[in-house]
């Protein structure tokens, strides 16, 4: 590169300058904290980040100027229209540095959603343009908790993959996907029963506030057989990410685990972003041949944040004040995971991908399910499972209304056999809950209805096998229910 004047005009050398400025802000953030490690380690570390951020940095620097500025927006105008969305930009005015993102074009310049309050921005502020949002994993990462923009929040030194993954990229072509793969043990009844999870199944957890939600995540990101875990908790509260991974996930489960942690005091750009980075983290430990799963709470909130970007670049509201974009943006996350692709073509190690195995949460306020975000996703996922207040309320748990959810490996991940034992369950269920009116009001006669007599003598046994865990494998709690449905007594 030469130092000659730029095309911007205004400023000679200015990629020179720019260049330099990546480079001694590479090394100036990468240091490692004082006290940590050996002065030889922080200097390989900071190499191999430098090393990172270089690969992926762009040969010019763009410098825009700020030509409107609002609440938590900007407007730029860059060069030779340099501006695309989705790229990042960096305020450079009279108070700190500001990170933002590029969410609209116009013939005025290019929108720029800001990460923090536009105090102290003003007109003719310097703004640079970086690279389009990605992100660099690394196997390091596991036992992590990092940011959206994959930066430590543990405050310990974070080494950078070599590969920068787009955060969002396209699902392996439908042609050579596998089907679904073999049933997966969770220590949970319902789960290995009633409810399976199959390797590369997607499944969301629909439950309104305070019935046990972020519990049964933390049960499922223990118990469920994988290599590695990749959570997103996006617009949670703040106290609780750290209880989630020391109390939820556990030594064992954190050591496999990364979070990806955007809590609800974040700015819109990142709480979209978290889902968006966990799903590219584990695009990246899937395709090392990996099985991974993919925990994402929660789904609502995500769409809750691409609706504050979406109305923020001009877009109009619908569906319930959402966007109309949000069919396509939330299909497009939930796309991208499940089984791998097989053949050379993969692209994965040793010829195809592993899996991702995706479990999503979505807030049902009063249990509606008819939202705009939980009907998109009954549609999409391969199974829904329903919290119940009125379950959780009388302590049982995990609170699943077994007869309002569903899960489509069935009924091939299951035996013939272990099929007629479900259907027989769910039928003695039903006929309890047609007439759990008559029952509590005291109106039903003993002997009207056989069915109905059996289930009610079941039921208790029936509901205390739906919150039970501990029976060791699928095999062994289906054996735990057929001795329940061979009672006669």
């Amino acid at each position: 590169m030469t130092a000659g004047r730029s095309n911007i005009g205004d400023s000679p050398s200015v990629a020179h300058q720019g260049l330099t400025l990546i480079r001694l802000g590479t090394v100036r953030r990468r240091r490692a904290p004082a006290g940590r490690g050996t002065a030889g380690g922080t200097e390989l570390l900071n190499l191999l980040n430098l090393q990172a951020e270089l690969s992926a940095a762009r040969p010019v620097c763009r410098i825009g100027r700020v030509v409107r500025a609002g609440e938590g927006t900007v407007t730029v105008r860059f060069p030779d229209g340099a501006a695309r969305i989705g790229d990042r930009v960096t305020l450079a005015g009279r108070g700190a540095r500001l990170a933002g993102e590029v969410v609209a074009l116009g013939p005025d310049g290019a929108a720029v959603l800001t990460d923090a309050r536009t105090d102290g921005v003003a007109l003719g502020d310097a703004a640079e343009l970086g690279a389009p949002d990605a992100v660099c994993p690394d196997s390091g990462w596991l036992g992590r908790l990092i940011d959206p923009d994959g930066q430590p929040l543990d405050g310990r030194p974070l080494l950078r993959g070599p590969v920068a993954r787009p955060l969002r990229a396209a699902p392996p072509p439908p042609a050579l996907r596998r089907r679904l793969g073999r049933r997966l043990e969770t220590g949970l009844a319902v789960f290995d029963t009633f409810l399976p999870l199959a390797r590369g199944q997607r499944i969301g957890l629909f439950a309104a506030p305070g019935v046990g939600k972020s519990s049964l995540l933390a049960d499922l990101a223990r118990g469920v057989e994988a290599d590695c875990v990749v959570v997103a908790l996006a617009g949670e509260r703040g106290r609780e990410v750290r209880a989630f991974v020391e109390d939820g996930l556990g030594p064992a489960g954190r050591a496999r685990s990364v979070v990806v942690a955007a809590t609800s005091d974040r700015p819109a750009r990142l709480r979209r972003r978290a889902a968006l980075t966990a799903t590219a983290i584990a695009e990246h430990f899937r395709d090392a041949g990996l099985h991974v799963l993919l925990l994402v709470d929660s789904v609502t909130r995500f769409a809750d944040a691409h609706r504050d970007v979406a109305l923020a670049a001009g877009e109009a509201a619908a569906l319930r004040g959402y966007p109309a974009s949000l069919a396509q943006e939330v299909m497009a996350l939930c796309e991208r995971a499940g089984p791998g692709a097989e053949g050379p073509a993969a692209g994965g190690a040793g010829g195809s991908q592993g899996d991702i195995t995706a479990i999503y949460t979505v807030l049902a306020p009063g249990g509606d399910l008819d939202g705009p975000v939980p009907d998109l996703l009954r549609g999409t996922l391969d199974g829904h499972v329903i919290l119940d207040r009125a379950i959780a309320e009388r302590g049982r748990f995990p609170a699943v209304d077994l007869l309002r959810s569903l899960s489509r490996s069935l009924p091939g991940v299951a035996s013939e056999a272990e099929n007629a034992l479900l259907a027989e369950a769910r039928a003695l269920l039903g006929a309890h809950a047609s007439a759990e009116l008559m029952i509590q009001a005291g109106l039903y006669a003993p002997g009207s209805d056989p069915l109905t007599d059996r289930a009610i003598r079941l039921w208790p046994r029936l509901d205390a096998f739906a919150g039970g865990r501990g029976h060791g494998s699928a095999a062994a709690a289906f054996a735990a229910l057929a001795a329940i449905l061979a009672e006669t007594g």
